[in-house]
C-alpha cells in the first residue's frame, strides 16, 4: 500500500514507530515521505531537525522526506479560505454576519479535525513522486473522526446539493422560465463549491480503503489495550481494516546475576507485561507487527535505525515504472 497510517493513543510512541518505519522504507529504496499530524510535532526532534507544512529532505538519509502540519494554523487557514468563497457569493450587508458564524465554528469540537482533512487529502493528492507516504496520526479519538469524515459528509453534500438545485429551479422558473433556471443552476458558485467538496470526500474515501494500510501503537497496559480494542472495533464500522499491531515501550529484562529491589521490580514488571502481551495476541485477530523495548535514551539516530529492524512489516521494493518515471 502507498498510504500507511500509524495511529494509537497519545503518548503511545506513534512519532518513533512512524519514523523508523519511513527509515525502513527509504533505506529499502522507496521514495518516502514521512508526515505528522499530531500537534505534538516530535518528528523534528526524532530527526534533530526543524520540519514544517513543506515537505522536506530529511538529512543524512536519502529517499527520505518529512513535513509537519500544524492544527492551528491549519485552522486558521481553512476558515479563512471559507471567509472568501463565501463573501464571493453573498452580498455585502452579510458578510460579517457570516464571518462571525464561520469564527464560532471553527472554536467547536471537531474543527482541527475538518481543517486538517483538507491538507490530508492534498498531501495525498500531491504525493505522485513518493513511493510510500507514511503518517504519524493524532491521537486515535481525532483520527477516527477525521478518517469517518468522507463517509458522513458525503451523504450531507448529497443532501444539500439537491436542496440547492431544486431551490433554484423553483426561483429561476417562477423568474426567467425553465432554460435559463437550468443554466443558472449549472453556473452556481454554491453548487459548485459544493460538488467539488463532495468529489473531495470520495476521493479521501476510496484512497483510504483501497491504498491504504492501518497499524495501530500501543503500550502492554490495560489502557492501551481498550483503546486499541475500541479503535478496531470504530475502524471497521468505517470498512478499514488493522493490517497489525505494534506493542511499543516494553520494559527490558534484567540480567539473570541482577539482585536487589531495582532487579526485582523489573521482573515483576516485565511480568506483567508479558500477560498483558499474551492478553493482546490472543484477543485481537490483527499480528502484532513487532514488540519494540524501551530504551533509556530518546529514539533517534542509530537507535532509530535499530527500532525500524524490529518492525516486521513489509516493504516492497518500488516498481521499475515509476523509477524510469521520475
Amino acid at each position: 500500500m502507498k498510504f500507511v497510517f500509524f495511529g494509537g493513543k497519545g503518548g503511545v510512541g506513534k512519532t518513533t514507530v512512524s519514523s523508523a518505519y519511513g527509515l525502513k522504507c527509504a533505506r529499502a529504496g522507496l521514495d518516502t515521505l514521512v508526515v505528522s499530524t499530531d500537534p505534538a510535532h516530535s518528528t523534528s526532534d526524532v530527526f534533530d531537525q526543524q520540519f514544517g507544512d513543506d515537505p522536506a529532505p530529511v538529512e543524512g538519509h536519502e529517499n527520505l522526506w518529512a513535513m509537519e502540519i500544524d492544527p492551528d494554523e491549519e485552522v486558521q487557514r481553512h476558515m479563512q479560505e471559507i471567509k472568501r468563497a463565501m463573501s464571493d457569493q453573498v452580498s455585502p450587508a452579510v458578510v460579517n454576519a457570516i464571518d462571525r458564524q464561520i469564527e464560532l465554528a471553527h472554536k467547536t469540537p471537531g474543527a482541527h479535525e475538518a481543517a486538517l482533512f483538507d491538507r490530508f487529502v492534498d498531501v495525498m493528492r500531491d504525493s505522485e513522486e513518493y513511493d510510500r507516504v507514511v503518517f504519524d496520526t493524532s491521537p486515535t479519538g481525532g483520527t477516527l473522526r477525521l478518517l469517518g469524515l468522507p463517509e458522513f459528509l458525503g451523504d450531507w453534500i448529497d443532501r444539500l446539493l439537491d436542496k440547492r438545485a431544486k431551490s433554484i429551479e423553483l426561483f429561476e422558473k417562477a423568474a426567467v422560465g425553465e432554460h435559463e433556471a437550468r443554466r443558472r443552476a449549472e453556473d452556481d458558485p454554491i453548487i459548485r463549491r459544493l460538488e467539488e467538496r463532495k468529489e473531495t470526500f470520495e476521493f479521501a474515501g476510496r484512497v483510504l480503503r483501497e491504498e491504504a494500510a492501518f497499524y495501530l501503537v500501543l503500550n502492554p497496559d490495560e489502557l492501551s489495550i481498550r483503546e486499541t480494542g475500541r479503535a478496531i472495533e470504530e475502524l471497521t464500522e468505517y470498512d478499514l481494516d488493522v493490517e497489525g499491531l505494534v506493542v511499543n515501550k516494553v520494559t527490558p529484562e534484567p540480567d539473570d546475576d541482577e539482585g536487589g529491589r531495582g532487579a526485582r521490580y523489573l521482573r515483576e514488571r516485565c511480568r506483567t507485561e508479558r500477560d498483558r502481551i499474551d492478553e493482546i495476541r490472543s484477543a485481537f485477530d490483527e499480528p502484532v507487527v513487532a514488540t519494540i523495548e524501551e530504551r533509556v535514551q530518546e529514539v533517534k539516530g542509530s537507535l532509530l535505525a535499530e527500532v525500524a529492524a524490529e518492525l516486521a512489516v513489509e516493504v516492497e521494493a518500488p516498481p521499475a515504472a515509476s523509477e524510469s518515471a521520475k
